[in-house]
């Protein structure tokens, strides 16, 4: 039988499917149903920093504004009471999740400030996680704010948690970034031994009779799997850190294509959503079965065969390949 093992963030998993941040995470008897079924790690559920930071003064202000949801939210962000818990349930059910499951868990913080979001990096490190996920993301309105400055945030935030924990920090990136490479190897280099590529946020959308914003939610499909596989094969072999992809992640093709990309682990939220944690047992024995009739031995010897490591100018590839499908787009216009 093939070696499905691997490595991530320095953690031994049995396996490359590990479960993203949503409300799957959220009930302790549903995590033992995805470890029964095969899930190699599991990301908590997020603890959003406005959670952290309720009481400011400014979050009044904050919660009124719907610019938008996350994949995490069963129900429009920002109405906390109806997310979780809180901060300390949070590090509370994080510890008897880890009483539950013997598979490593990997907790969450989404924000973009420091302080109290740092200080909760390390209440996680000691409730019990294995790693923490670092999900940024700010939403740039000021046309003043270089992209620049926006970086400085993402590596003084990467660096200041390095600095608070020991275990292993994972960066959950939005595509959105002028130059994703570069800010890659800056966070690396501030302490980050991961990158998860990408968030995937949902935008609002407006209801025109009621004159409300409205959130916009909607489910990944395998669509979604083609930004974060581009990007994982382009840094690959150029950046010398893991790589977890994130979205379109729902058939065992996906899985493959992940993995030759370079990708440690592939990341499922949405198809488990839909179909439940027995689908992860299905996954794993067809990729079981796709590696023997290809011939594969193991998910290493897999991992990065397909990357881009190997060509000498990466942008002048994707360029062709962007004019080849220009042409192939052409080629079926009628007359």
């Amino acid at each position: 039988m093939p070696d499905l093992t691997t490595t991530y963030l320095g953690l031994p998993l049995k396996n490359p499917l590990v479960v993203s941040a949503s409300p799957l995470s959220k009930k302790r008897d549903r995590v033992r149903q995805l470890e029964d079924a095969g899930a190699s790690a599991i990301v908590l559920y997020s603890l959003f920093e406005e959670q952290i930071t309720r009481e400011a003064d400014e979050l009044d202000c904050y919660l009124n504004l719907a610019t938008n949801s996350y994949a995490e939210a069963l129900s429009y962000f920002p109405d906390l009471e109806h997310y979780n818990v809180g901060p300390d349930g949070y590090l509370e059910h994080l510890r008897r999740v880890k009483e539950t499951v013997s598979i490593p868990v990997i907790g969450s913080l989404n924000g973009v400030s420091a302080g109290g979001w740092v200080e909760y990096a390390r209440k996680i490190e000691q409730a019990g996680a294995d790693a923490l996920e670092l999900n940024i993301y700010y939403l740039p309105t000021d046309p003043e704010m270089s992209s620049n400055t926006l970086e400085k945030i993402y590596v003084n935030l990467v660096r200041e948690v390095r600095t608070a924990v020991q275990i292993p920090l994972a960066l959950k990136l939005s595509p959105f970034i002028t130059a994703l490479p570069h800010l890659a190897s800056r966070c690396i280099e501030a302490g980050a031994n991961g990158l998860v590529l990408f968030n995937r946020f949902y935008q609002p959308d407006f209801d025109l009779e009621a004159f409300e914003v409205v959130p916009h939610l909607e489910l990944s499909t395998s669509h979604d799997l083609l930004l974060p596989l581009r990007w994982i094969a382009l840094l690959y072999g150029r950046i010398p850190t893991d790589f977890a992809l994130t979205s379109g992640v729902h058939r065992v093709q996906d899985v493959v294509k992940a993995v030759m990309a370079g990708a440690n682990v592939t990341m499922l939220a949405s198809e488990l959503l839909q179909h439940g944690p027995g689908r992860l047992r299905q996954l794993l024995e067809e990729l079981d079965q796709w590696m023997e009739q290809h011939e594969y031995l193991s998910v290493a010897q897999m991992r990065g065969c397909m990357s881009q490591n190997s060509v000498a100018e990466p942008a002048a590839f994707e360029r062709a390949n962007y004019m080849k499908a220009l042409n192939l787009f052409d080629s079926h216009l009628p007359g």
